[in-house]
């Protein structure tokens, strides 16, 4: 993850036109998985307005001196197998891309792949990066904690004794990631009675909201009983998405005592579908907020782990305009990446590639940079006005998009990461 490394470099340009909007510049480069209409899905990288077919540039011998057997890599229906070879491989593969795509180049014209090999975006179906085999989902922002410590135990500690010791986080449910523009289903469960005594309701929730977060996907594995060190995390970090992992909040305030979240927040959890890896972000980290008290040992990693990658929340409800009702910035993260897979790994738990860590809901310092409803809207006093609409949860029908990135300004490209876009469905209905 070096600054020097040519692929980030500002005033490189592409042979291929690139709208000067978009987030995809030869400076980016993300890894995802596409299907052309009635085609299998395969490996691609994103480029302007365009995906690239690693598949077929791996099959026309063009990746040969950047991988190992590239055709398995990439003629693939996930990342898995890429994610396994290893940062060398990575930072292999992304100088070969970055130079086949860097005007004067003509390797690709001259096999046809500048026109067999390229895809517009809008023609092909994103599919679901990888086979995530695990998710950890953590609550690494101290202005979200502080925000629901303060909303949930106005009396006491906002914080719980732990928080700033260790990266508190539990074990999701891999099986419901979503790739962007999978519609989200309300989900049904047990809810706190009305009453002292009463049995509990169940039902839809009517206390849906959405969560603004980061994750990283995992390459190598470690062995059992070998934590990774913090400060070797970007051997086994490929590349980061923008995630929302949606939250039943009345469901989960009844279940969540004495295990944690469960059915409240298992139901669905949305990724982007495209993969910025680590070598495209070098620019952009910045010193991380100061830790105090300081961390352990395990926890400590060398370099700015802080990203400097904007955010922002935009809720469009069934039938009226979009409204942008939170942005703010991951820079704001107290625990750092190389802390949370430190951490997830010092008691010797294994990660495989593909497994996707969260970063929990990023908030900031100002009402307007929280980064979910129950934040926004204080729990539900103060309603969110939305033109002639009000929100306190998600009712059915509202779209949320999630949208991050880092740059854009001076000579720095806009490095983008892609929406992660959601629309709620109706519950379906209870069954007796």
């Amino acid at each position: 993850m070096s600054r020097g490394d040519p692929t980030v470099d500002p005033q490189r340009v592409s042979w291929l036109p690139i709208p000067d909007s978009s987030g995809f510049p030869l400076q980016n480069l993300p890894y995802g998985v596409f299907a052309p209409p009635g085609e299998m899905p395969r490996v691609g990288v994103a480029i302007g307005e365009h995906v690239l077919d690693l598949a077929a540039v791996a099959a026309a011998g063009l990746l040969d001196d950047a991988a190992d057997r590239p055709a398995e890599l990439f003629a693939a229906p996930s990342l898995n197998r890429f994610l396994a070879a290893g940062s060398a491989t990575w930072g292999a593969v992304r100088r070969r891309v970055s130079a086949l795509l860097t005007a004067g180049n003509v390797d690709l014209a001259d096999r046809g792949l500048d026109r067999r090999a390229l895809f517009r975006q809008d023609a092909v179906e994103p599919r679901l990066p990888c086979e995530v085999g695990d998710y950890v989902d953590f609550y690494s922002c101290l202005e979200h904690a502080t925000n629901l410590g303060r909303i949930m135990r106005p009396h006491g500690d906002p914080l719980l004794p732990n928080w700033r010791h260790l990266p508190v986080g539990y074990h999701g449910r891999a099986g419901t990631i979503v790739v962007s523009g999978t519609p989200v289903r309300r989900p049904l469960g047990q809810q706190r009675p009305a009453d002292v005594g009463a049995p509990p309701r169940f039902g839809p929730s009517r206390m849906l909201d959405f969560e603004l977060e980061v994750g990283f996907l995992t390459g190598p594995a470690n062995a059992l009983g070998e934590p990774i060190p913090a400060d070797r995390a970007a051997e086994h970090i490929f590349g980061l998405v923008l995630v929302n992992d949606w939250s039943a909040r009345d469901i989960q305030a009844w279940e969540y005592q004495p295990l944690g979240p469960f059915l409240g927040k298992s139901f669905a959890t949305s990724i982007s579908a495209w993969v910025v890896p680590l070598d495209a972000l070098a620019p952009f980290w910045v010193p991380a907020p100061t830790q105090d008290p300081p961390v352990e040992a395990y926890l400590r990693a060398d370099g700015d782990w802080a990203l400097d990658l904007q955010l922002e929340v935009a809720l469009t409800p069934a039938g009226a305009d979009e409204h942008v009702v939170a942005r703010t910035s991951f820079r704001h993260l107290y625990w750092t990446l190389p802390q949370q897979l430190a951490h997830l790994t010092s008691n010797g738990a294994t990660v495989r590639p593909g497994d996707l860590c969260a970063s929990g809901t990023v908030s900031g310092p100002t009402p307007d940079s929280r980064g979910s409803l129950i934040e926004l809207t204080w729990g539900g006093e103060q309603p969110l006005v939305l033109g002639d609409r009000r929100r306190t949860y998600l009712e059915d029908g509202d779209t949320v998009v999630l949208r991050g990135h880092c740059g854009g300004g001076g000579d720095a490209p806009r490095i983008g990461f892609g929406p992660v876009r959601g629309r709620i469905l109706p519950a379906e209905q209870e069954t007796t």
